[in-house]
Order: C-alpha cells, then sequence, then structure tokens
C-alpha cells in the first residue's frame, strides 16, 4: 500500500450497539476496494474483522481492528471497534485516534442503548460523526421512524443525507439529497430520483440546507435572501458543519446486500475531516512542561502515539500507533517521552485484520504497528530525544467486576503471574491483584465476559488453564467487651523445660484502628528481653480468630502481668503463652464479626432512579443521597461488600445497560447475628473441605 499525504487520509471508528453491522459493514467496504474477493460473513466467523477465535466463538467482536483501505485516490482507516459494553476500554482506544465517527444503527431496531452510549463515548472524545442506517432489507425496516429516534434520542443535529428508496424485501438503493440521484445497486448505479421519492428529497432537502446554512454566516446570508445554494456550496458548508459537530449527516444502506455501501464510501471522503482538518494535537514537552500544539506535517516533530498493544503468537507483542506528527520509520532509534527510555523501532506493519504488510514509513495521520518493543505500554508517546513530548493518556473506565482466579495445575501456577501481567498490558481495562487477606489473586474488568474472555485469551496465548469464581470476603473478627486472660505455658521434657506466663488485658478500638500493642509490667515479673516475643506471639495469634479463623482486629493488647523461670523461660515460651492467652480472652471478649462495607456511587437516567433504590434495599444498603444532574442522577450509598460482588451485571439488567457504578472500600462493621453464623459455618465447612482435599 503507499503513502498518503495527510490531508488525502480519514480515520474513522465505527461505533454502535452490539449487532447493528459494523463488522458487516466494514467487511463491505474492503470488498468495494478489491481488498477481499468474497465478503465474509459474521455468523461463519468469516470476516476479516473478527478474526480472532474468541471472536468467531461469540459472533461479536471483542477487540478493534484495525482495517485500512484504499479508495478514490485517498485511504480510509476503518477501525471497527466492539460493540458489547464489556469492552468500551477498546471503544475509547479506538476513538482516541480517528478523526471522525460513524455510529451504525439498525434500521428495524432503532436507537439502542448502546447506541446512545457511544454517542455520548463520541461526545467525550470530541470527535465529528456520521451515521449509517443498517439493515434496510431486514423485516420491520424504517429509516424515517429510525431517523425520528435519533433526533428525539441523540439530537436535532441528525440530518438525512440519503433516503432508501424502498425498505424490507423492496429495498434497492439510495438518493443522495444534495446531488439528488438515485444510486442503486451493489455497483451504486446512477438513475433519476424515483417519482415517489421527490417529494421527500425536497423536504428534507430543504431541512439539510437550513442546518448546513446556520453554520456559515455566507450560506445563511444567501439562504434568507431566497438565492440558491450550489451543489458545491452544500458539500463545502456540510463539511464544515461535520468538522464542528454542528451537523451529523444520516445515511441508509444495507452492509449485508452491499447496497449503499459505495456511496457512504464516497460520502466519507467528501464530508468526514482529514487529519489536517482535525486541526492540531495539544502535546505536553516534557523538557519545558509547556503545552505546545503539533500539526499533521510529515516534516513535523515526530509524535506517535500507542492506542493498543496486543500479544501476537510469531511476532511477539504488537504495538499499534497514530503518528500525529512526523513521521516514523523503520531501524530508527526514538525515545518513549513517558518511559524516559529509548527504543528501538523495527520494522513497520500496516495492519489489516490478521494480515501484516511491511512498510519503511508511516507518515503524519496515518495509523500503523510495530513489533518487539520492550518499554513501550498503551497510552505511551514515541518521539525524538531532542524534543520529548506526551499526548493525553486514553481515560479508560475502573473495573466493576472481579474474579479470584485458581491455577489448575503446579505448572498452571509457576506461569500464571507473567501471563495476567501480560493480559493487563494488553488490555488496561483488566487489573491483577493480590488479596493478602484471602490469599487470591484478583482478576478484575468491566464485566462478567470481559473476564470470562481474557481467562480463555490467557489459555490459548500462554498456555496457562484457570479457573475462576467468586472472590472471598475479606471478613474480620473484633471483640466487643474488654477482657483479661491468662495462661502459663509450662513443659518439662527433663533438661531445660519451657516456662512462659502472661496476664493480658484486651480491649476493643472504634472501627478502623487496626491492632495496638502496650506493656505496663511493674517489677520485672516478665523480663524486659521477653516483651518483644509476647508481642509476636500476639502477632502471630490475630492472624485467625476463634470465630471462624479470620483476622482479629480493632482492639488494643496490654501485658501486664506474668512470672518467669530462670532456666525453662525462652522466647518461644513466652510468644506460645501470649497467643494461647490472646486466644482465650478473644473467646471471652464476646466476639463478633466484621465485614467490609463499600461506598457505592451509582449514575442512572432520572427515570430509573426509584428501581435502583429499591433494589439497593434488598442489599442491606444504607442510601445517603441522590444527585440529579443533566438528566442523570447519582445515587450515593452504603453496602456490605458480599451483597455487591455480581452488582456490574444486576445493575446493566436493571437499566438495559444505562446505569454506571463505581465502588470503594469504606469501612467495616459488625454483620447481622443471623446471617454471621452462616458465614461462620460456610467458613467450617470450606476449611474441612480443603483439609481433605491436602
Amino acid at each position: 500500500m503507499q503513502s498518503y499525504q495527510p490531508e488525502l487520509i480519514r480515520n474513522i471508528v465505527l461505533l454502535s450497539h452490539g449487532g447493528a453491522g459494523k463488522t458487516s459493514l466494514s467487511e463491505a467496504m474492503l470488498f468495494n476496494t478489491g481488498v477481499i474477493n468474497r465478503m465474509g460473513r459474521v455468523d461463519d466467523g468469516t470476516t476479516t474483522s473478527d478474526w480472532d477465535p474468541d471472536e468467531q466463538k461469540r459472533k461479536i467482536s471483542t477487540s478493534t481492528s484495525l482495517l485500512p483501505l484504499e479508495w478514490k485516490g485517498a485511504k480510509i482507516n476503518l477501525l471497527d471497534a466492539p460493540g458489547y459494553a464489556d469492552f468500551v476500554g477498546e471503544m475509547k482506544a479506538a476513538a482516541r485516534v480517528a478523526d471522525a465517527a460513524c455510529i451504525v444503527v439498525c434500521a428495524a431496531s432503532g436507537v439502542e442503548v448502546g447506541t446512545e452510549l457511544v454517542w455520548q463515548y463520541a461526545d467525550e472524545a470530541g470527535l465529528p460523526r456520521m451515521a449509517f442506517v443498517n439493515k434496510m432489507d431486514r423485516e420491520n425496516a424504517d429509516f424515517a421512524r429510525t431517523l425520528e429516534q435519533m433526533q428525539r434520542s441523540l439530537g436535532s443535529k441528525c440530518v438525512a443525507l440519503q433516503l432508501p428508496i424502498g425498505a424490507q424485501a423492496s429495498f434497492k438503493g439510495v438518493v443522495d439529497i444534495i446531488d439528488q440521484k438515485a444510486f442503486l445497486g451493489i455497483e451504486g448505479t446512477e438513475a433519476p430520483v424515483p417519482t415517489e421519492l421527490q417529494d421527500d428529497v425536497a423536504s428534507h432537502r430543504e431541512k439539510l440546507i437550513e442546518a448546513v446554512a446556520e453554520t456559515d454566516d455566507e450560506l445563511l446570508t444567501k439562504y434568507l435572501e431566497g438565492e440558491t445554494l450550489t451543489q458545491e456550496e452544500l458539500w463545502r458548508g456540510l463539511r464544515t458543519a461535520v468538522a464542528s459537530g454542528a451537523v451529523v449527516p444520516v445515511l441508509a444502506g444495507s452492509a449485508l446486500q452491499n447496497a449503499g455501501v459505495r456511496r457512504y464510501m464516497d460520502s466519507l471522503l467528501a464530508v468526514a475531516p482529514s487529519p489536517v482538518a482535525r486541526g492540531a494535537v495539544k502535546v505536553r514537552n516534557t523538557q519545558t512542561n509547556q503545552e505546545e500544539e503539533l500539526s499533521a506535517d510529515p516534516q513535523g516533530p515526530l509524535a506517535a502515539f500507542v492506542f493498543k498493544s496486543t500479544a501476537d503468537p510469531y511476532l511477539g507483542k504488537l504495538t499499534y500507533f497514530r503518528v500525529f506528527s512526523g513521521a516514523l520509520r523503520s531501524d530508527l532509534q526514538v525515545w518513549n517521552a513517558n518511559k524516559g527510555k529509548q527504543e528501538r523501532v523495527g520494522q513497520l506493519l500496516l495492519v489489516r485484520g490478521k494480515t501484516q504488510e511491511p512498510t519503511q514509513q508511516v507518515g503524519a495521520g496515518d495509523l500503523g504497528a510495530v513489533a518487539k518493543l520492550t518499554e513501550t505500554t498503551t497510552s505511551d508517546t514515541l518521539t525524538a530525544r531532542e524534543h520529548p513530548v506526551t499526548i493525553a493518556p486514553i481515560s479508560f473506565p475502573p473495573p466493576l467486576y472481579s474474579a479470584a482466579v485458581h491455577p489448575r495445575t503446579k505448572v498452571d501456577l509457576d506461569k500464571m503471574g507473567p501471563a495476567l501481567a501480560r493480559l493487563v498490558e494488553e488490555d488496561p481495562t483488566l487489573h491483577v491483584h493480590r488479596d493478602t487477606d484471602t490469599s487470591e489473586t484478583i482478576l478484575s474488568g468491566i464485566g462478567e465476559s470481559h473476564v470470562e474472555i481474557a481467562v480463555e485469551k490467557m489459555k490459548r496465548k500462554f498456555g496457562v488453564d484457570v479457573v475462576i469464581g467468586t472472590p472471598k470476603v475479606s471478613y474480620k473478627e473484633t471483640i466487643s467487651m474488654p477482657v483479661k486472660s491468662e495462661y502459663k505455658h509450662k513443659k518439662q521434657t527433663g533438661g531445660h523445660g519451657q516456662y512462659g506466663h502472661v496476664f493480658l488485658e484486651l480491649q476493643p478500638l472504634s472501627r478502623g484502628s487496626g491492632f495496638e500493642f502496650a506493656e505496663k509490667v511493674v517489677g520485672g515479673v516478665v523480663p524486659r528481653n521477653y516483651i518483644p516475643a509476647v508481642e509476636k506471639g500476639v502477632h502471630s495469634a490475630i492472624q485467625e480468630g476463634v470465630l471462624a479463623r479470620f483476622p482479629v482486629v480493632d482492639l488494643k493488647v496490654t501485658l501486664f502481668d506474668g512470672s518467669y523461670h530462670p532456666v525453662d523461660s525462652s522466647d518461644i515460651a513466652f510468644q506460645i503463652a501470649a497467643a494461647q492467652a490472646f486466644k482465650l480472652g478473644v473467646q471471652k471478649g464476646q466476639p463478633v464479626l466484621l465485614e467490609p462495607i463499600v461506598s457505592l456511587k451509582v449514575t442512572v437516567p432520572e427515570g430509573l432512579t426509584g428501581d435502583v433504590m429499591s433494589d439497593l434495599n434488598t442489599r442491606r444498603a444504607k442510601v445517603l443521597g441522590m444527585t440529579p444532574h443533566d438528566g442523570q442522577s447519582t445515587v450515593e450509598a452504603l453496602a456490605p461488600q458480599a451483597e455487591v460482588q455480581h452488582y456490574a451485571a444486576d445493575i446493566r439488567s436493571i437499566t438495559q445497560g444505562r446505569g454506571t457504578f463505581t465502588t470503594e472500600l469504606s469501612h467495616y462493621e459488625e454483620v447481622p447475628a443471623h446471617l454471621a453464623q452462616k458465614i461462620i459455618e460456610q467458613a467450617k465447612k470450606e476449611r474441612e473441605a480443603a483439609e481433605k482435599a491436602s
């Protein structure tokens, strides 16, 4: 593939609700440009975009595919992003390096929850938009109804640029409203506007002219004075209006039948902004700490932004980037301005799905990939050492769902850590940590499917087989009343014996205080050299409480008396005595079970607030308040962690995918007595089962 100047490049991210047909649309575009000689199908697992085994198995996109193609002297870089909410990180990364978004909407289903969400992501990224009403050949397809829904849900700036000729089984092609011509069949053969559509075309043309004229003073003046705007003026005005976000042109077609797609591609070139038209990108110079602006100039200073990393089974780590300024060349030494380290760029690649084509250079405005960078990760900027700049990182959402990961075999245990690290490097929306209280490895992601697919990928790519389950809740134990306890450890076995004798006072502390140790021994009844051993013994004992062997917290232990033997006393004897005295004291101190309470913030459309609050009440949650804003409501509550472990799936169900939430550990509270007994019994069963298994 030849190199293109920035003015002739279009970087387009395809976004939609899952199943609207993005991948089929990209497949039709590849076919029309001769890149492929046969259109694949998602259901058959034969598309260029969904090449990953997980995607073929599930028949959904799980990662963004880069699909460059050439059309009428220009280059279009398609970024086919997933439509399923669990893979929002892929959507945001793709939007970060695109210059425009194409929102694909199903003509039968209309505007869906996912449509509204991806529209919001495009807003956050400040992307100009076009919309493609797909599946016009489907039963119940209705362009007018879908356009009305878009205008109602997404804004009045959605204006028809095309009208379909027929619908469902009778769909034949489209009419371009500006050029006032019909384009029929797969080839887009030009024809006159059908008589029955002429009134509709005239009506929608008037609306389009009005929307475009409002964004340009010169055109508005001509329009108000009753002058006719030329086609050239309308296309120029539309291009400006789209770039500013004032107008979203709506087109129509059927990707599966490849009808209307060629005209859609023509409109992309005519209307979507190039990297030059999008304007300069803001960067921060790491030497001066000053903000600068870099335009899409092939001769400018190098600034290549990494938006994706994958583990390729043959090439190793594959790093995807967009060059915002300058040019990246093969066999070049570059500077990673984020890490402050030098990288050697090997063979550059132009990636299309799973295929890679070597290239010597990737210029400003273009997208490419490189293998085997050692230091570089997603959101890093590759630049020149003498002019180091960084581009603002991608804002990834926090994880919402967690699973405990257990290796199947000893071999898997040895390989699990490095494999999880590579997964997280490949997907920044995955997080891994070790829970020190439960001794579990926790893998967190956006949703259950996200984590499940990550685990399958770990087995397929890295040969590590693991089992996932619900993480254990990190319960604690404490006492509810002050007590005193004594224990004398005395053992005679011939020769030197063992002797340690302590008196402890245990006092409950306020929640979150942790553990304190003190001593007020007088008269040398416990020699000072044995006091550290007493403290060590207590520290070992607090790791297992008396109710269910959970750690003991929020109490103060004071050594106030004891005795010793000049020959038989030792550090180990006092450690044993202290540990036993502590356990006796906890048993007498009316021990109680504590559970973690999380601070929960749930943001939902105002109309769903009642449903969310009702659900929270069933989870023993305490609602603290509600804040309305921009048609949304944020409900703040405190809830037991045990009650919200599967909240990601539950909130999606309650709000039809419109709700989001965040959680953060707040504090510990006493578990209600009737629940505490169940937890204690369950912990005992698990312990007995583990002992049998070992």
